[in-house]
């Protein structure tokens, strides 16, 4: 089982009308923005797409919408992450139904299992379907309580020919290198993929790539870095990594909503942010768009659809 990650992935947000209804009009646009500015794979719906807001119809309808719009162009992933491990299978089973490339799975929220019971649920969620599954890898210290060890990654790959890859979000050099050590003297075409935007400091330990917020903004920006690693150019990669990690900042607080709000300066509204989450209000707008201008991100990346 065959498929190629690699590089700064995009995972779109979550378009919504102005009654907080999905804009699956808007979300097909949006998907076809990051395709034909040079995303190597769309995944969807992550965190920054409001996912645990929508319902498993809505997350339905909008795989469907991804996968259509991509028309092969390159690799879709649905994230099957739910709050009850039956909505995951019914989600993972409906990707593969409909045509996705592969799968992103992590346990139900809030609960912090046990490495056996991890175990457990990804060889439950990777058997019920035939595509490739990638892992979320998100300790304890960011809310889902889900830490991937070594020895779990091993029998994982022992276990599973579709265990192709893994998210990682554990912003920790030391257990990220023990992941890395493992599944790649197993399965050298692992793909660890940067949770966030630090692909510089990931990229030499093994990693292929990342999934991207600030591509909704910079796309040209993403791309330069990532060709920059490839080509060991660490001058100009540390310049864009700088630039991108302050994005990343920006959207650290008031998240995903200050995304959504950064977006409007870029002439690609989409929408508000469901409750609980806070929409970004005119003001924060307008303290974005100063910092996007004096990052050049105003003046270097495409405005509009």
């Amino acid at each position: 089982m065959t498929i190629t990650l690699k590089g700064v992935m995009q995972a779109p947000v979550t378009p919504l009308k102005d009654d907080f209804s999905f804009d699956v009009r808007g979300f097909e646009k949006m998907v076809d923005f990051h395709v034909r500015h040079g995303a190597p794979a769309i995944a969807w719906p992550h965190h920054k797409a409001e996912s645990l807001n929508m319902t498993l119809a809505e997350r339905k309808l909008g795989a469907e919408a991804a996968v259509k719009t991509v028309a092969g162009r390159v690799p879709v992933s649905i994230f099957v992450g739910t709050l009850a491990e039956e909505d995951s299978l019914e989600i993972a089973r409906h990707a593969q139904k409909i045509g996705a490339d592969a799968i992103l799975a992590i346990t139900p929220y809030f609960w912090q299992p046990t490495q056996e019971e991890i175990y457990d649920f990804v060889v439950r969620i990777g058997t019920s379907v035939d595509l490739p599954i990638l892992t979320y890898n998100s300790p304890y210290n960011n809310g889902e309580g889900v830490e991937f060890k070594g020895d779990l990654v091993r029998r994982l790959i022992e276990r599973l020919p579709n265990y192709v890859g893994m998210k990682d979000a554990s912003f920790n050099c030391e257990k990220f290198m023990e992941i890395s050590r493992v599944a790649l003297a197993m399965r050298p075409d692992f793909s660890i993929i940067i949770g966030v935007e630090h692909l510089l400091a990931a990229y030499p330990l093994g990693a292929r790539g990342s999934f991207s917020s600030a591509g909704a903004l910079a796309p040209n920006l993403c791309n330069k870095l990532y060709a920059s690693c490839v080509a060991g150019d660490w001058a100009q990669a540390r310049e864009c990594q700088y630039k991108i990690s302050r994005l990343w900042q920006l959207f650290r607080e008031q998240y995903p909503s200050s995304l959504k709000g950064a977006m409007v300066n870029m002439g690609r509204p989409v929408g508000p942010t469901r409750s609980p989450l806070p929409t970004a209000t005119p003001e924060r707008q307008t303290y974005l768009r100063a910092q996007l201008e004096e990052l050049g991100i105003l003046q270097t990346e495409p405005h509009g659809w």
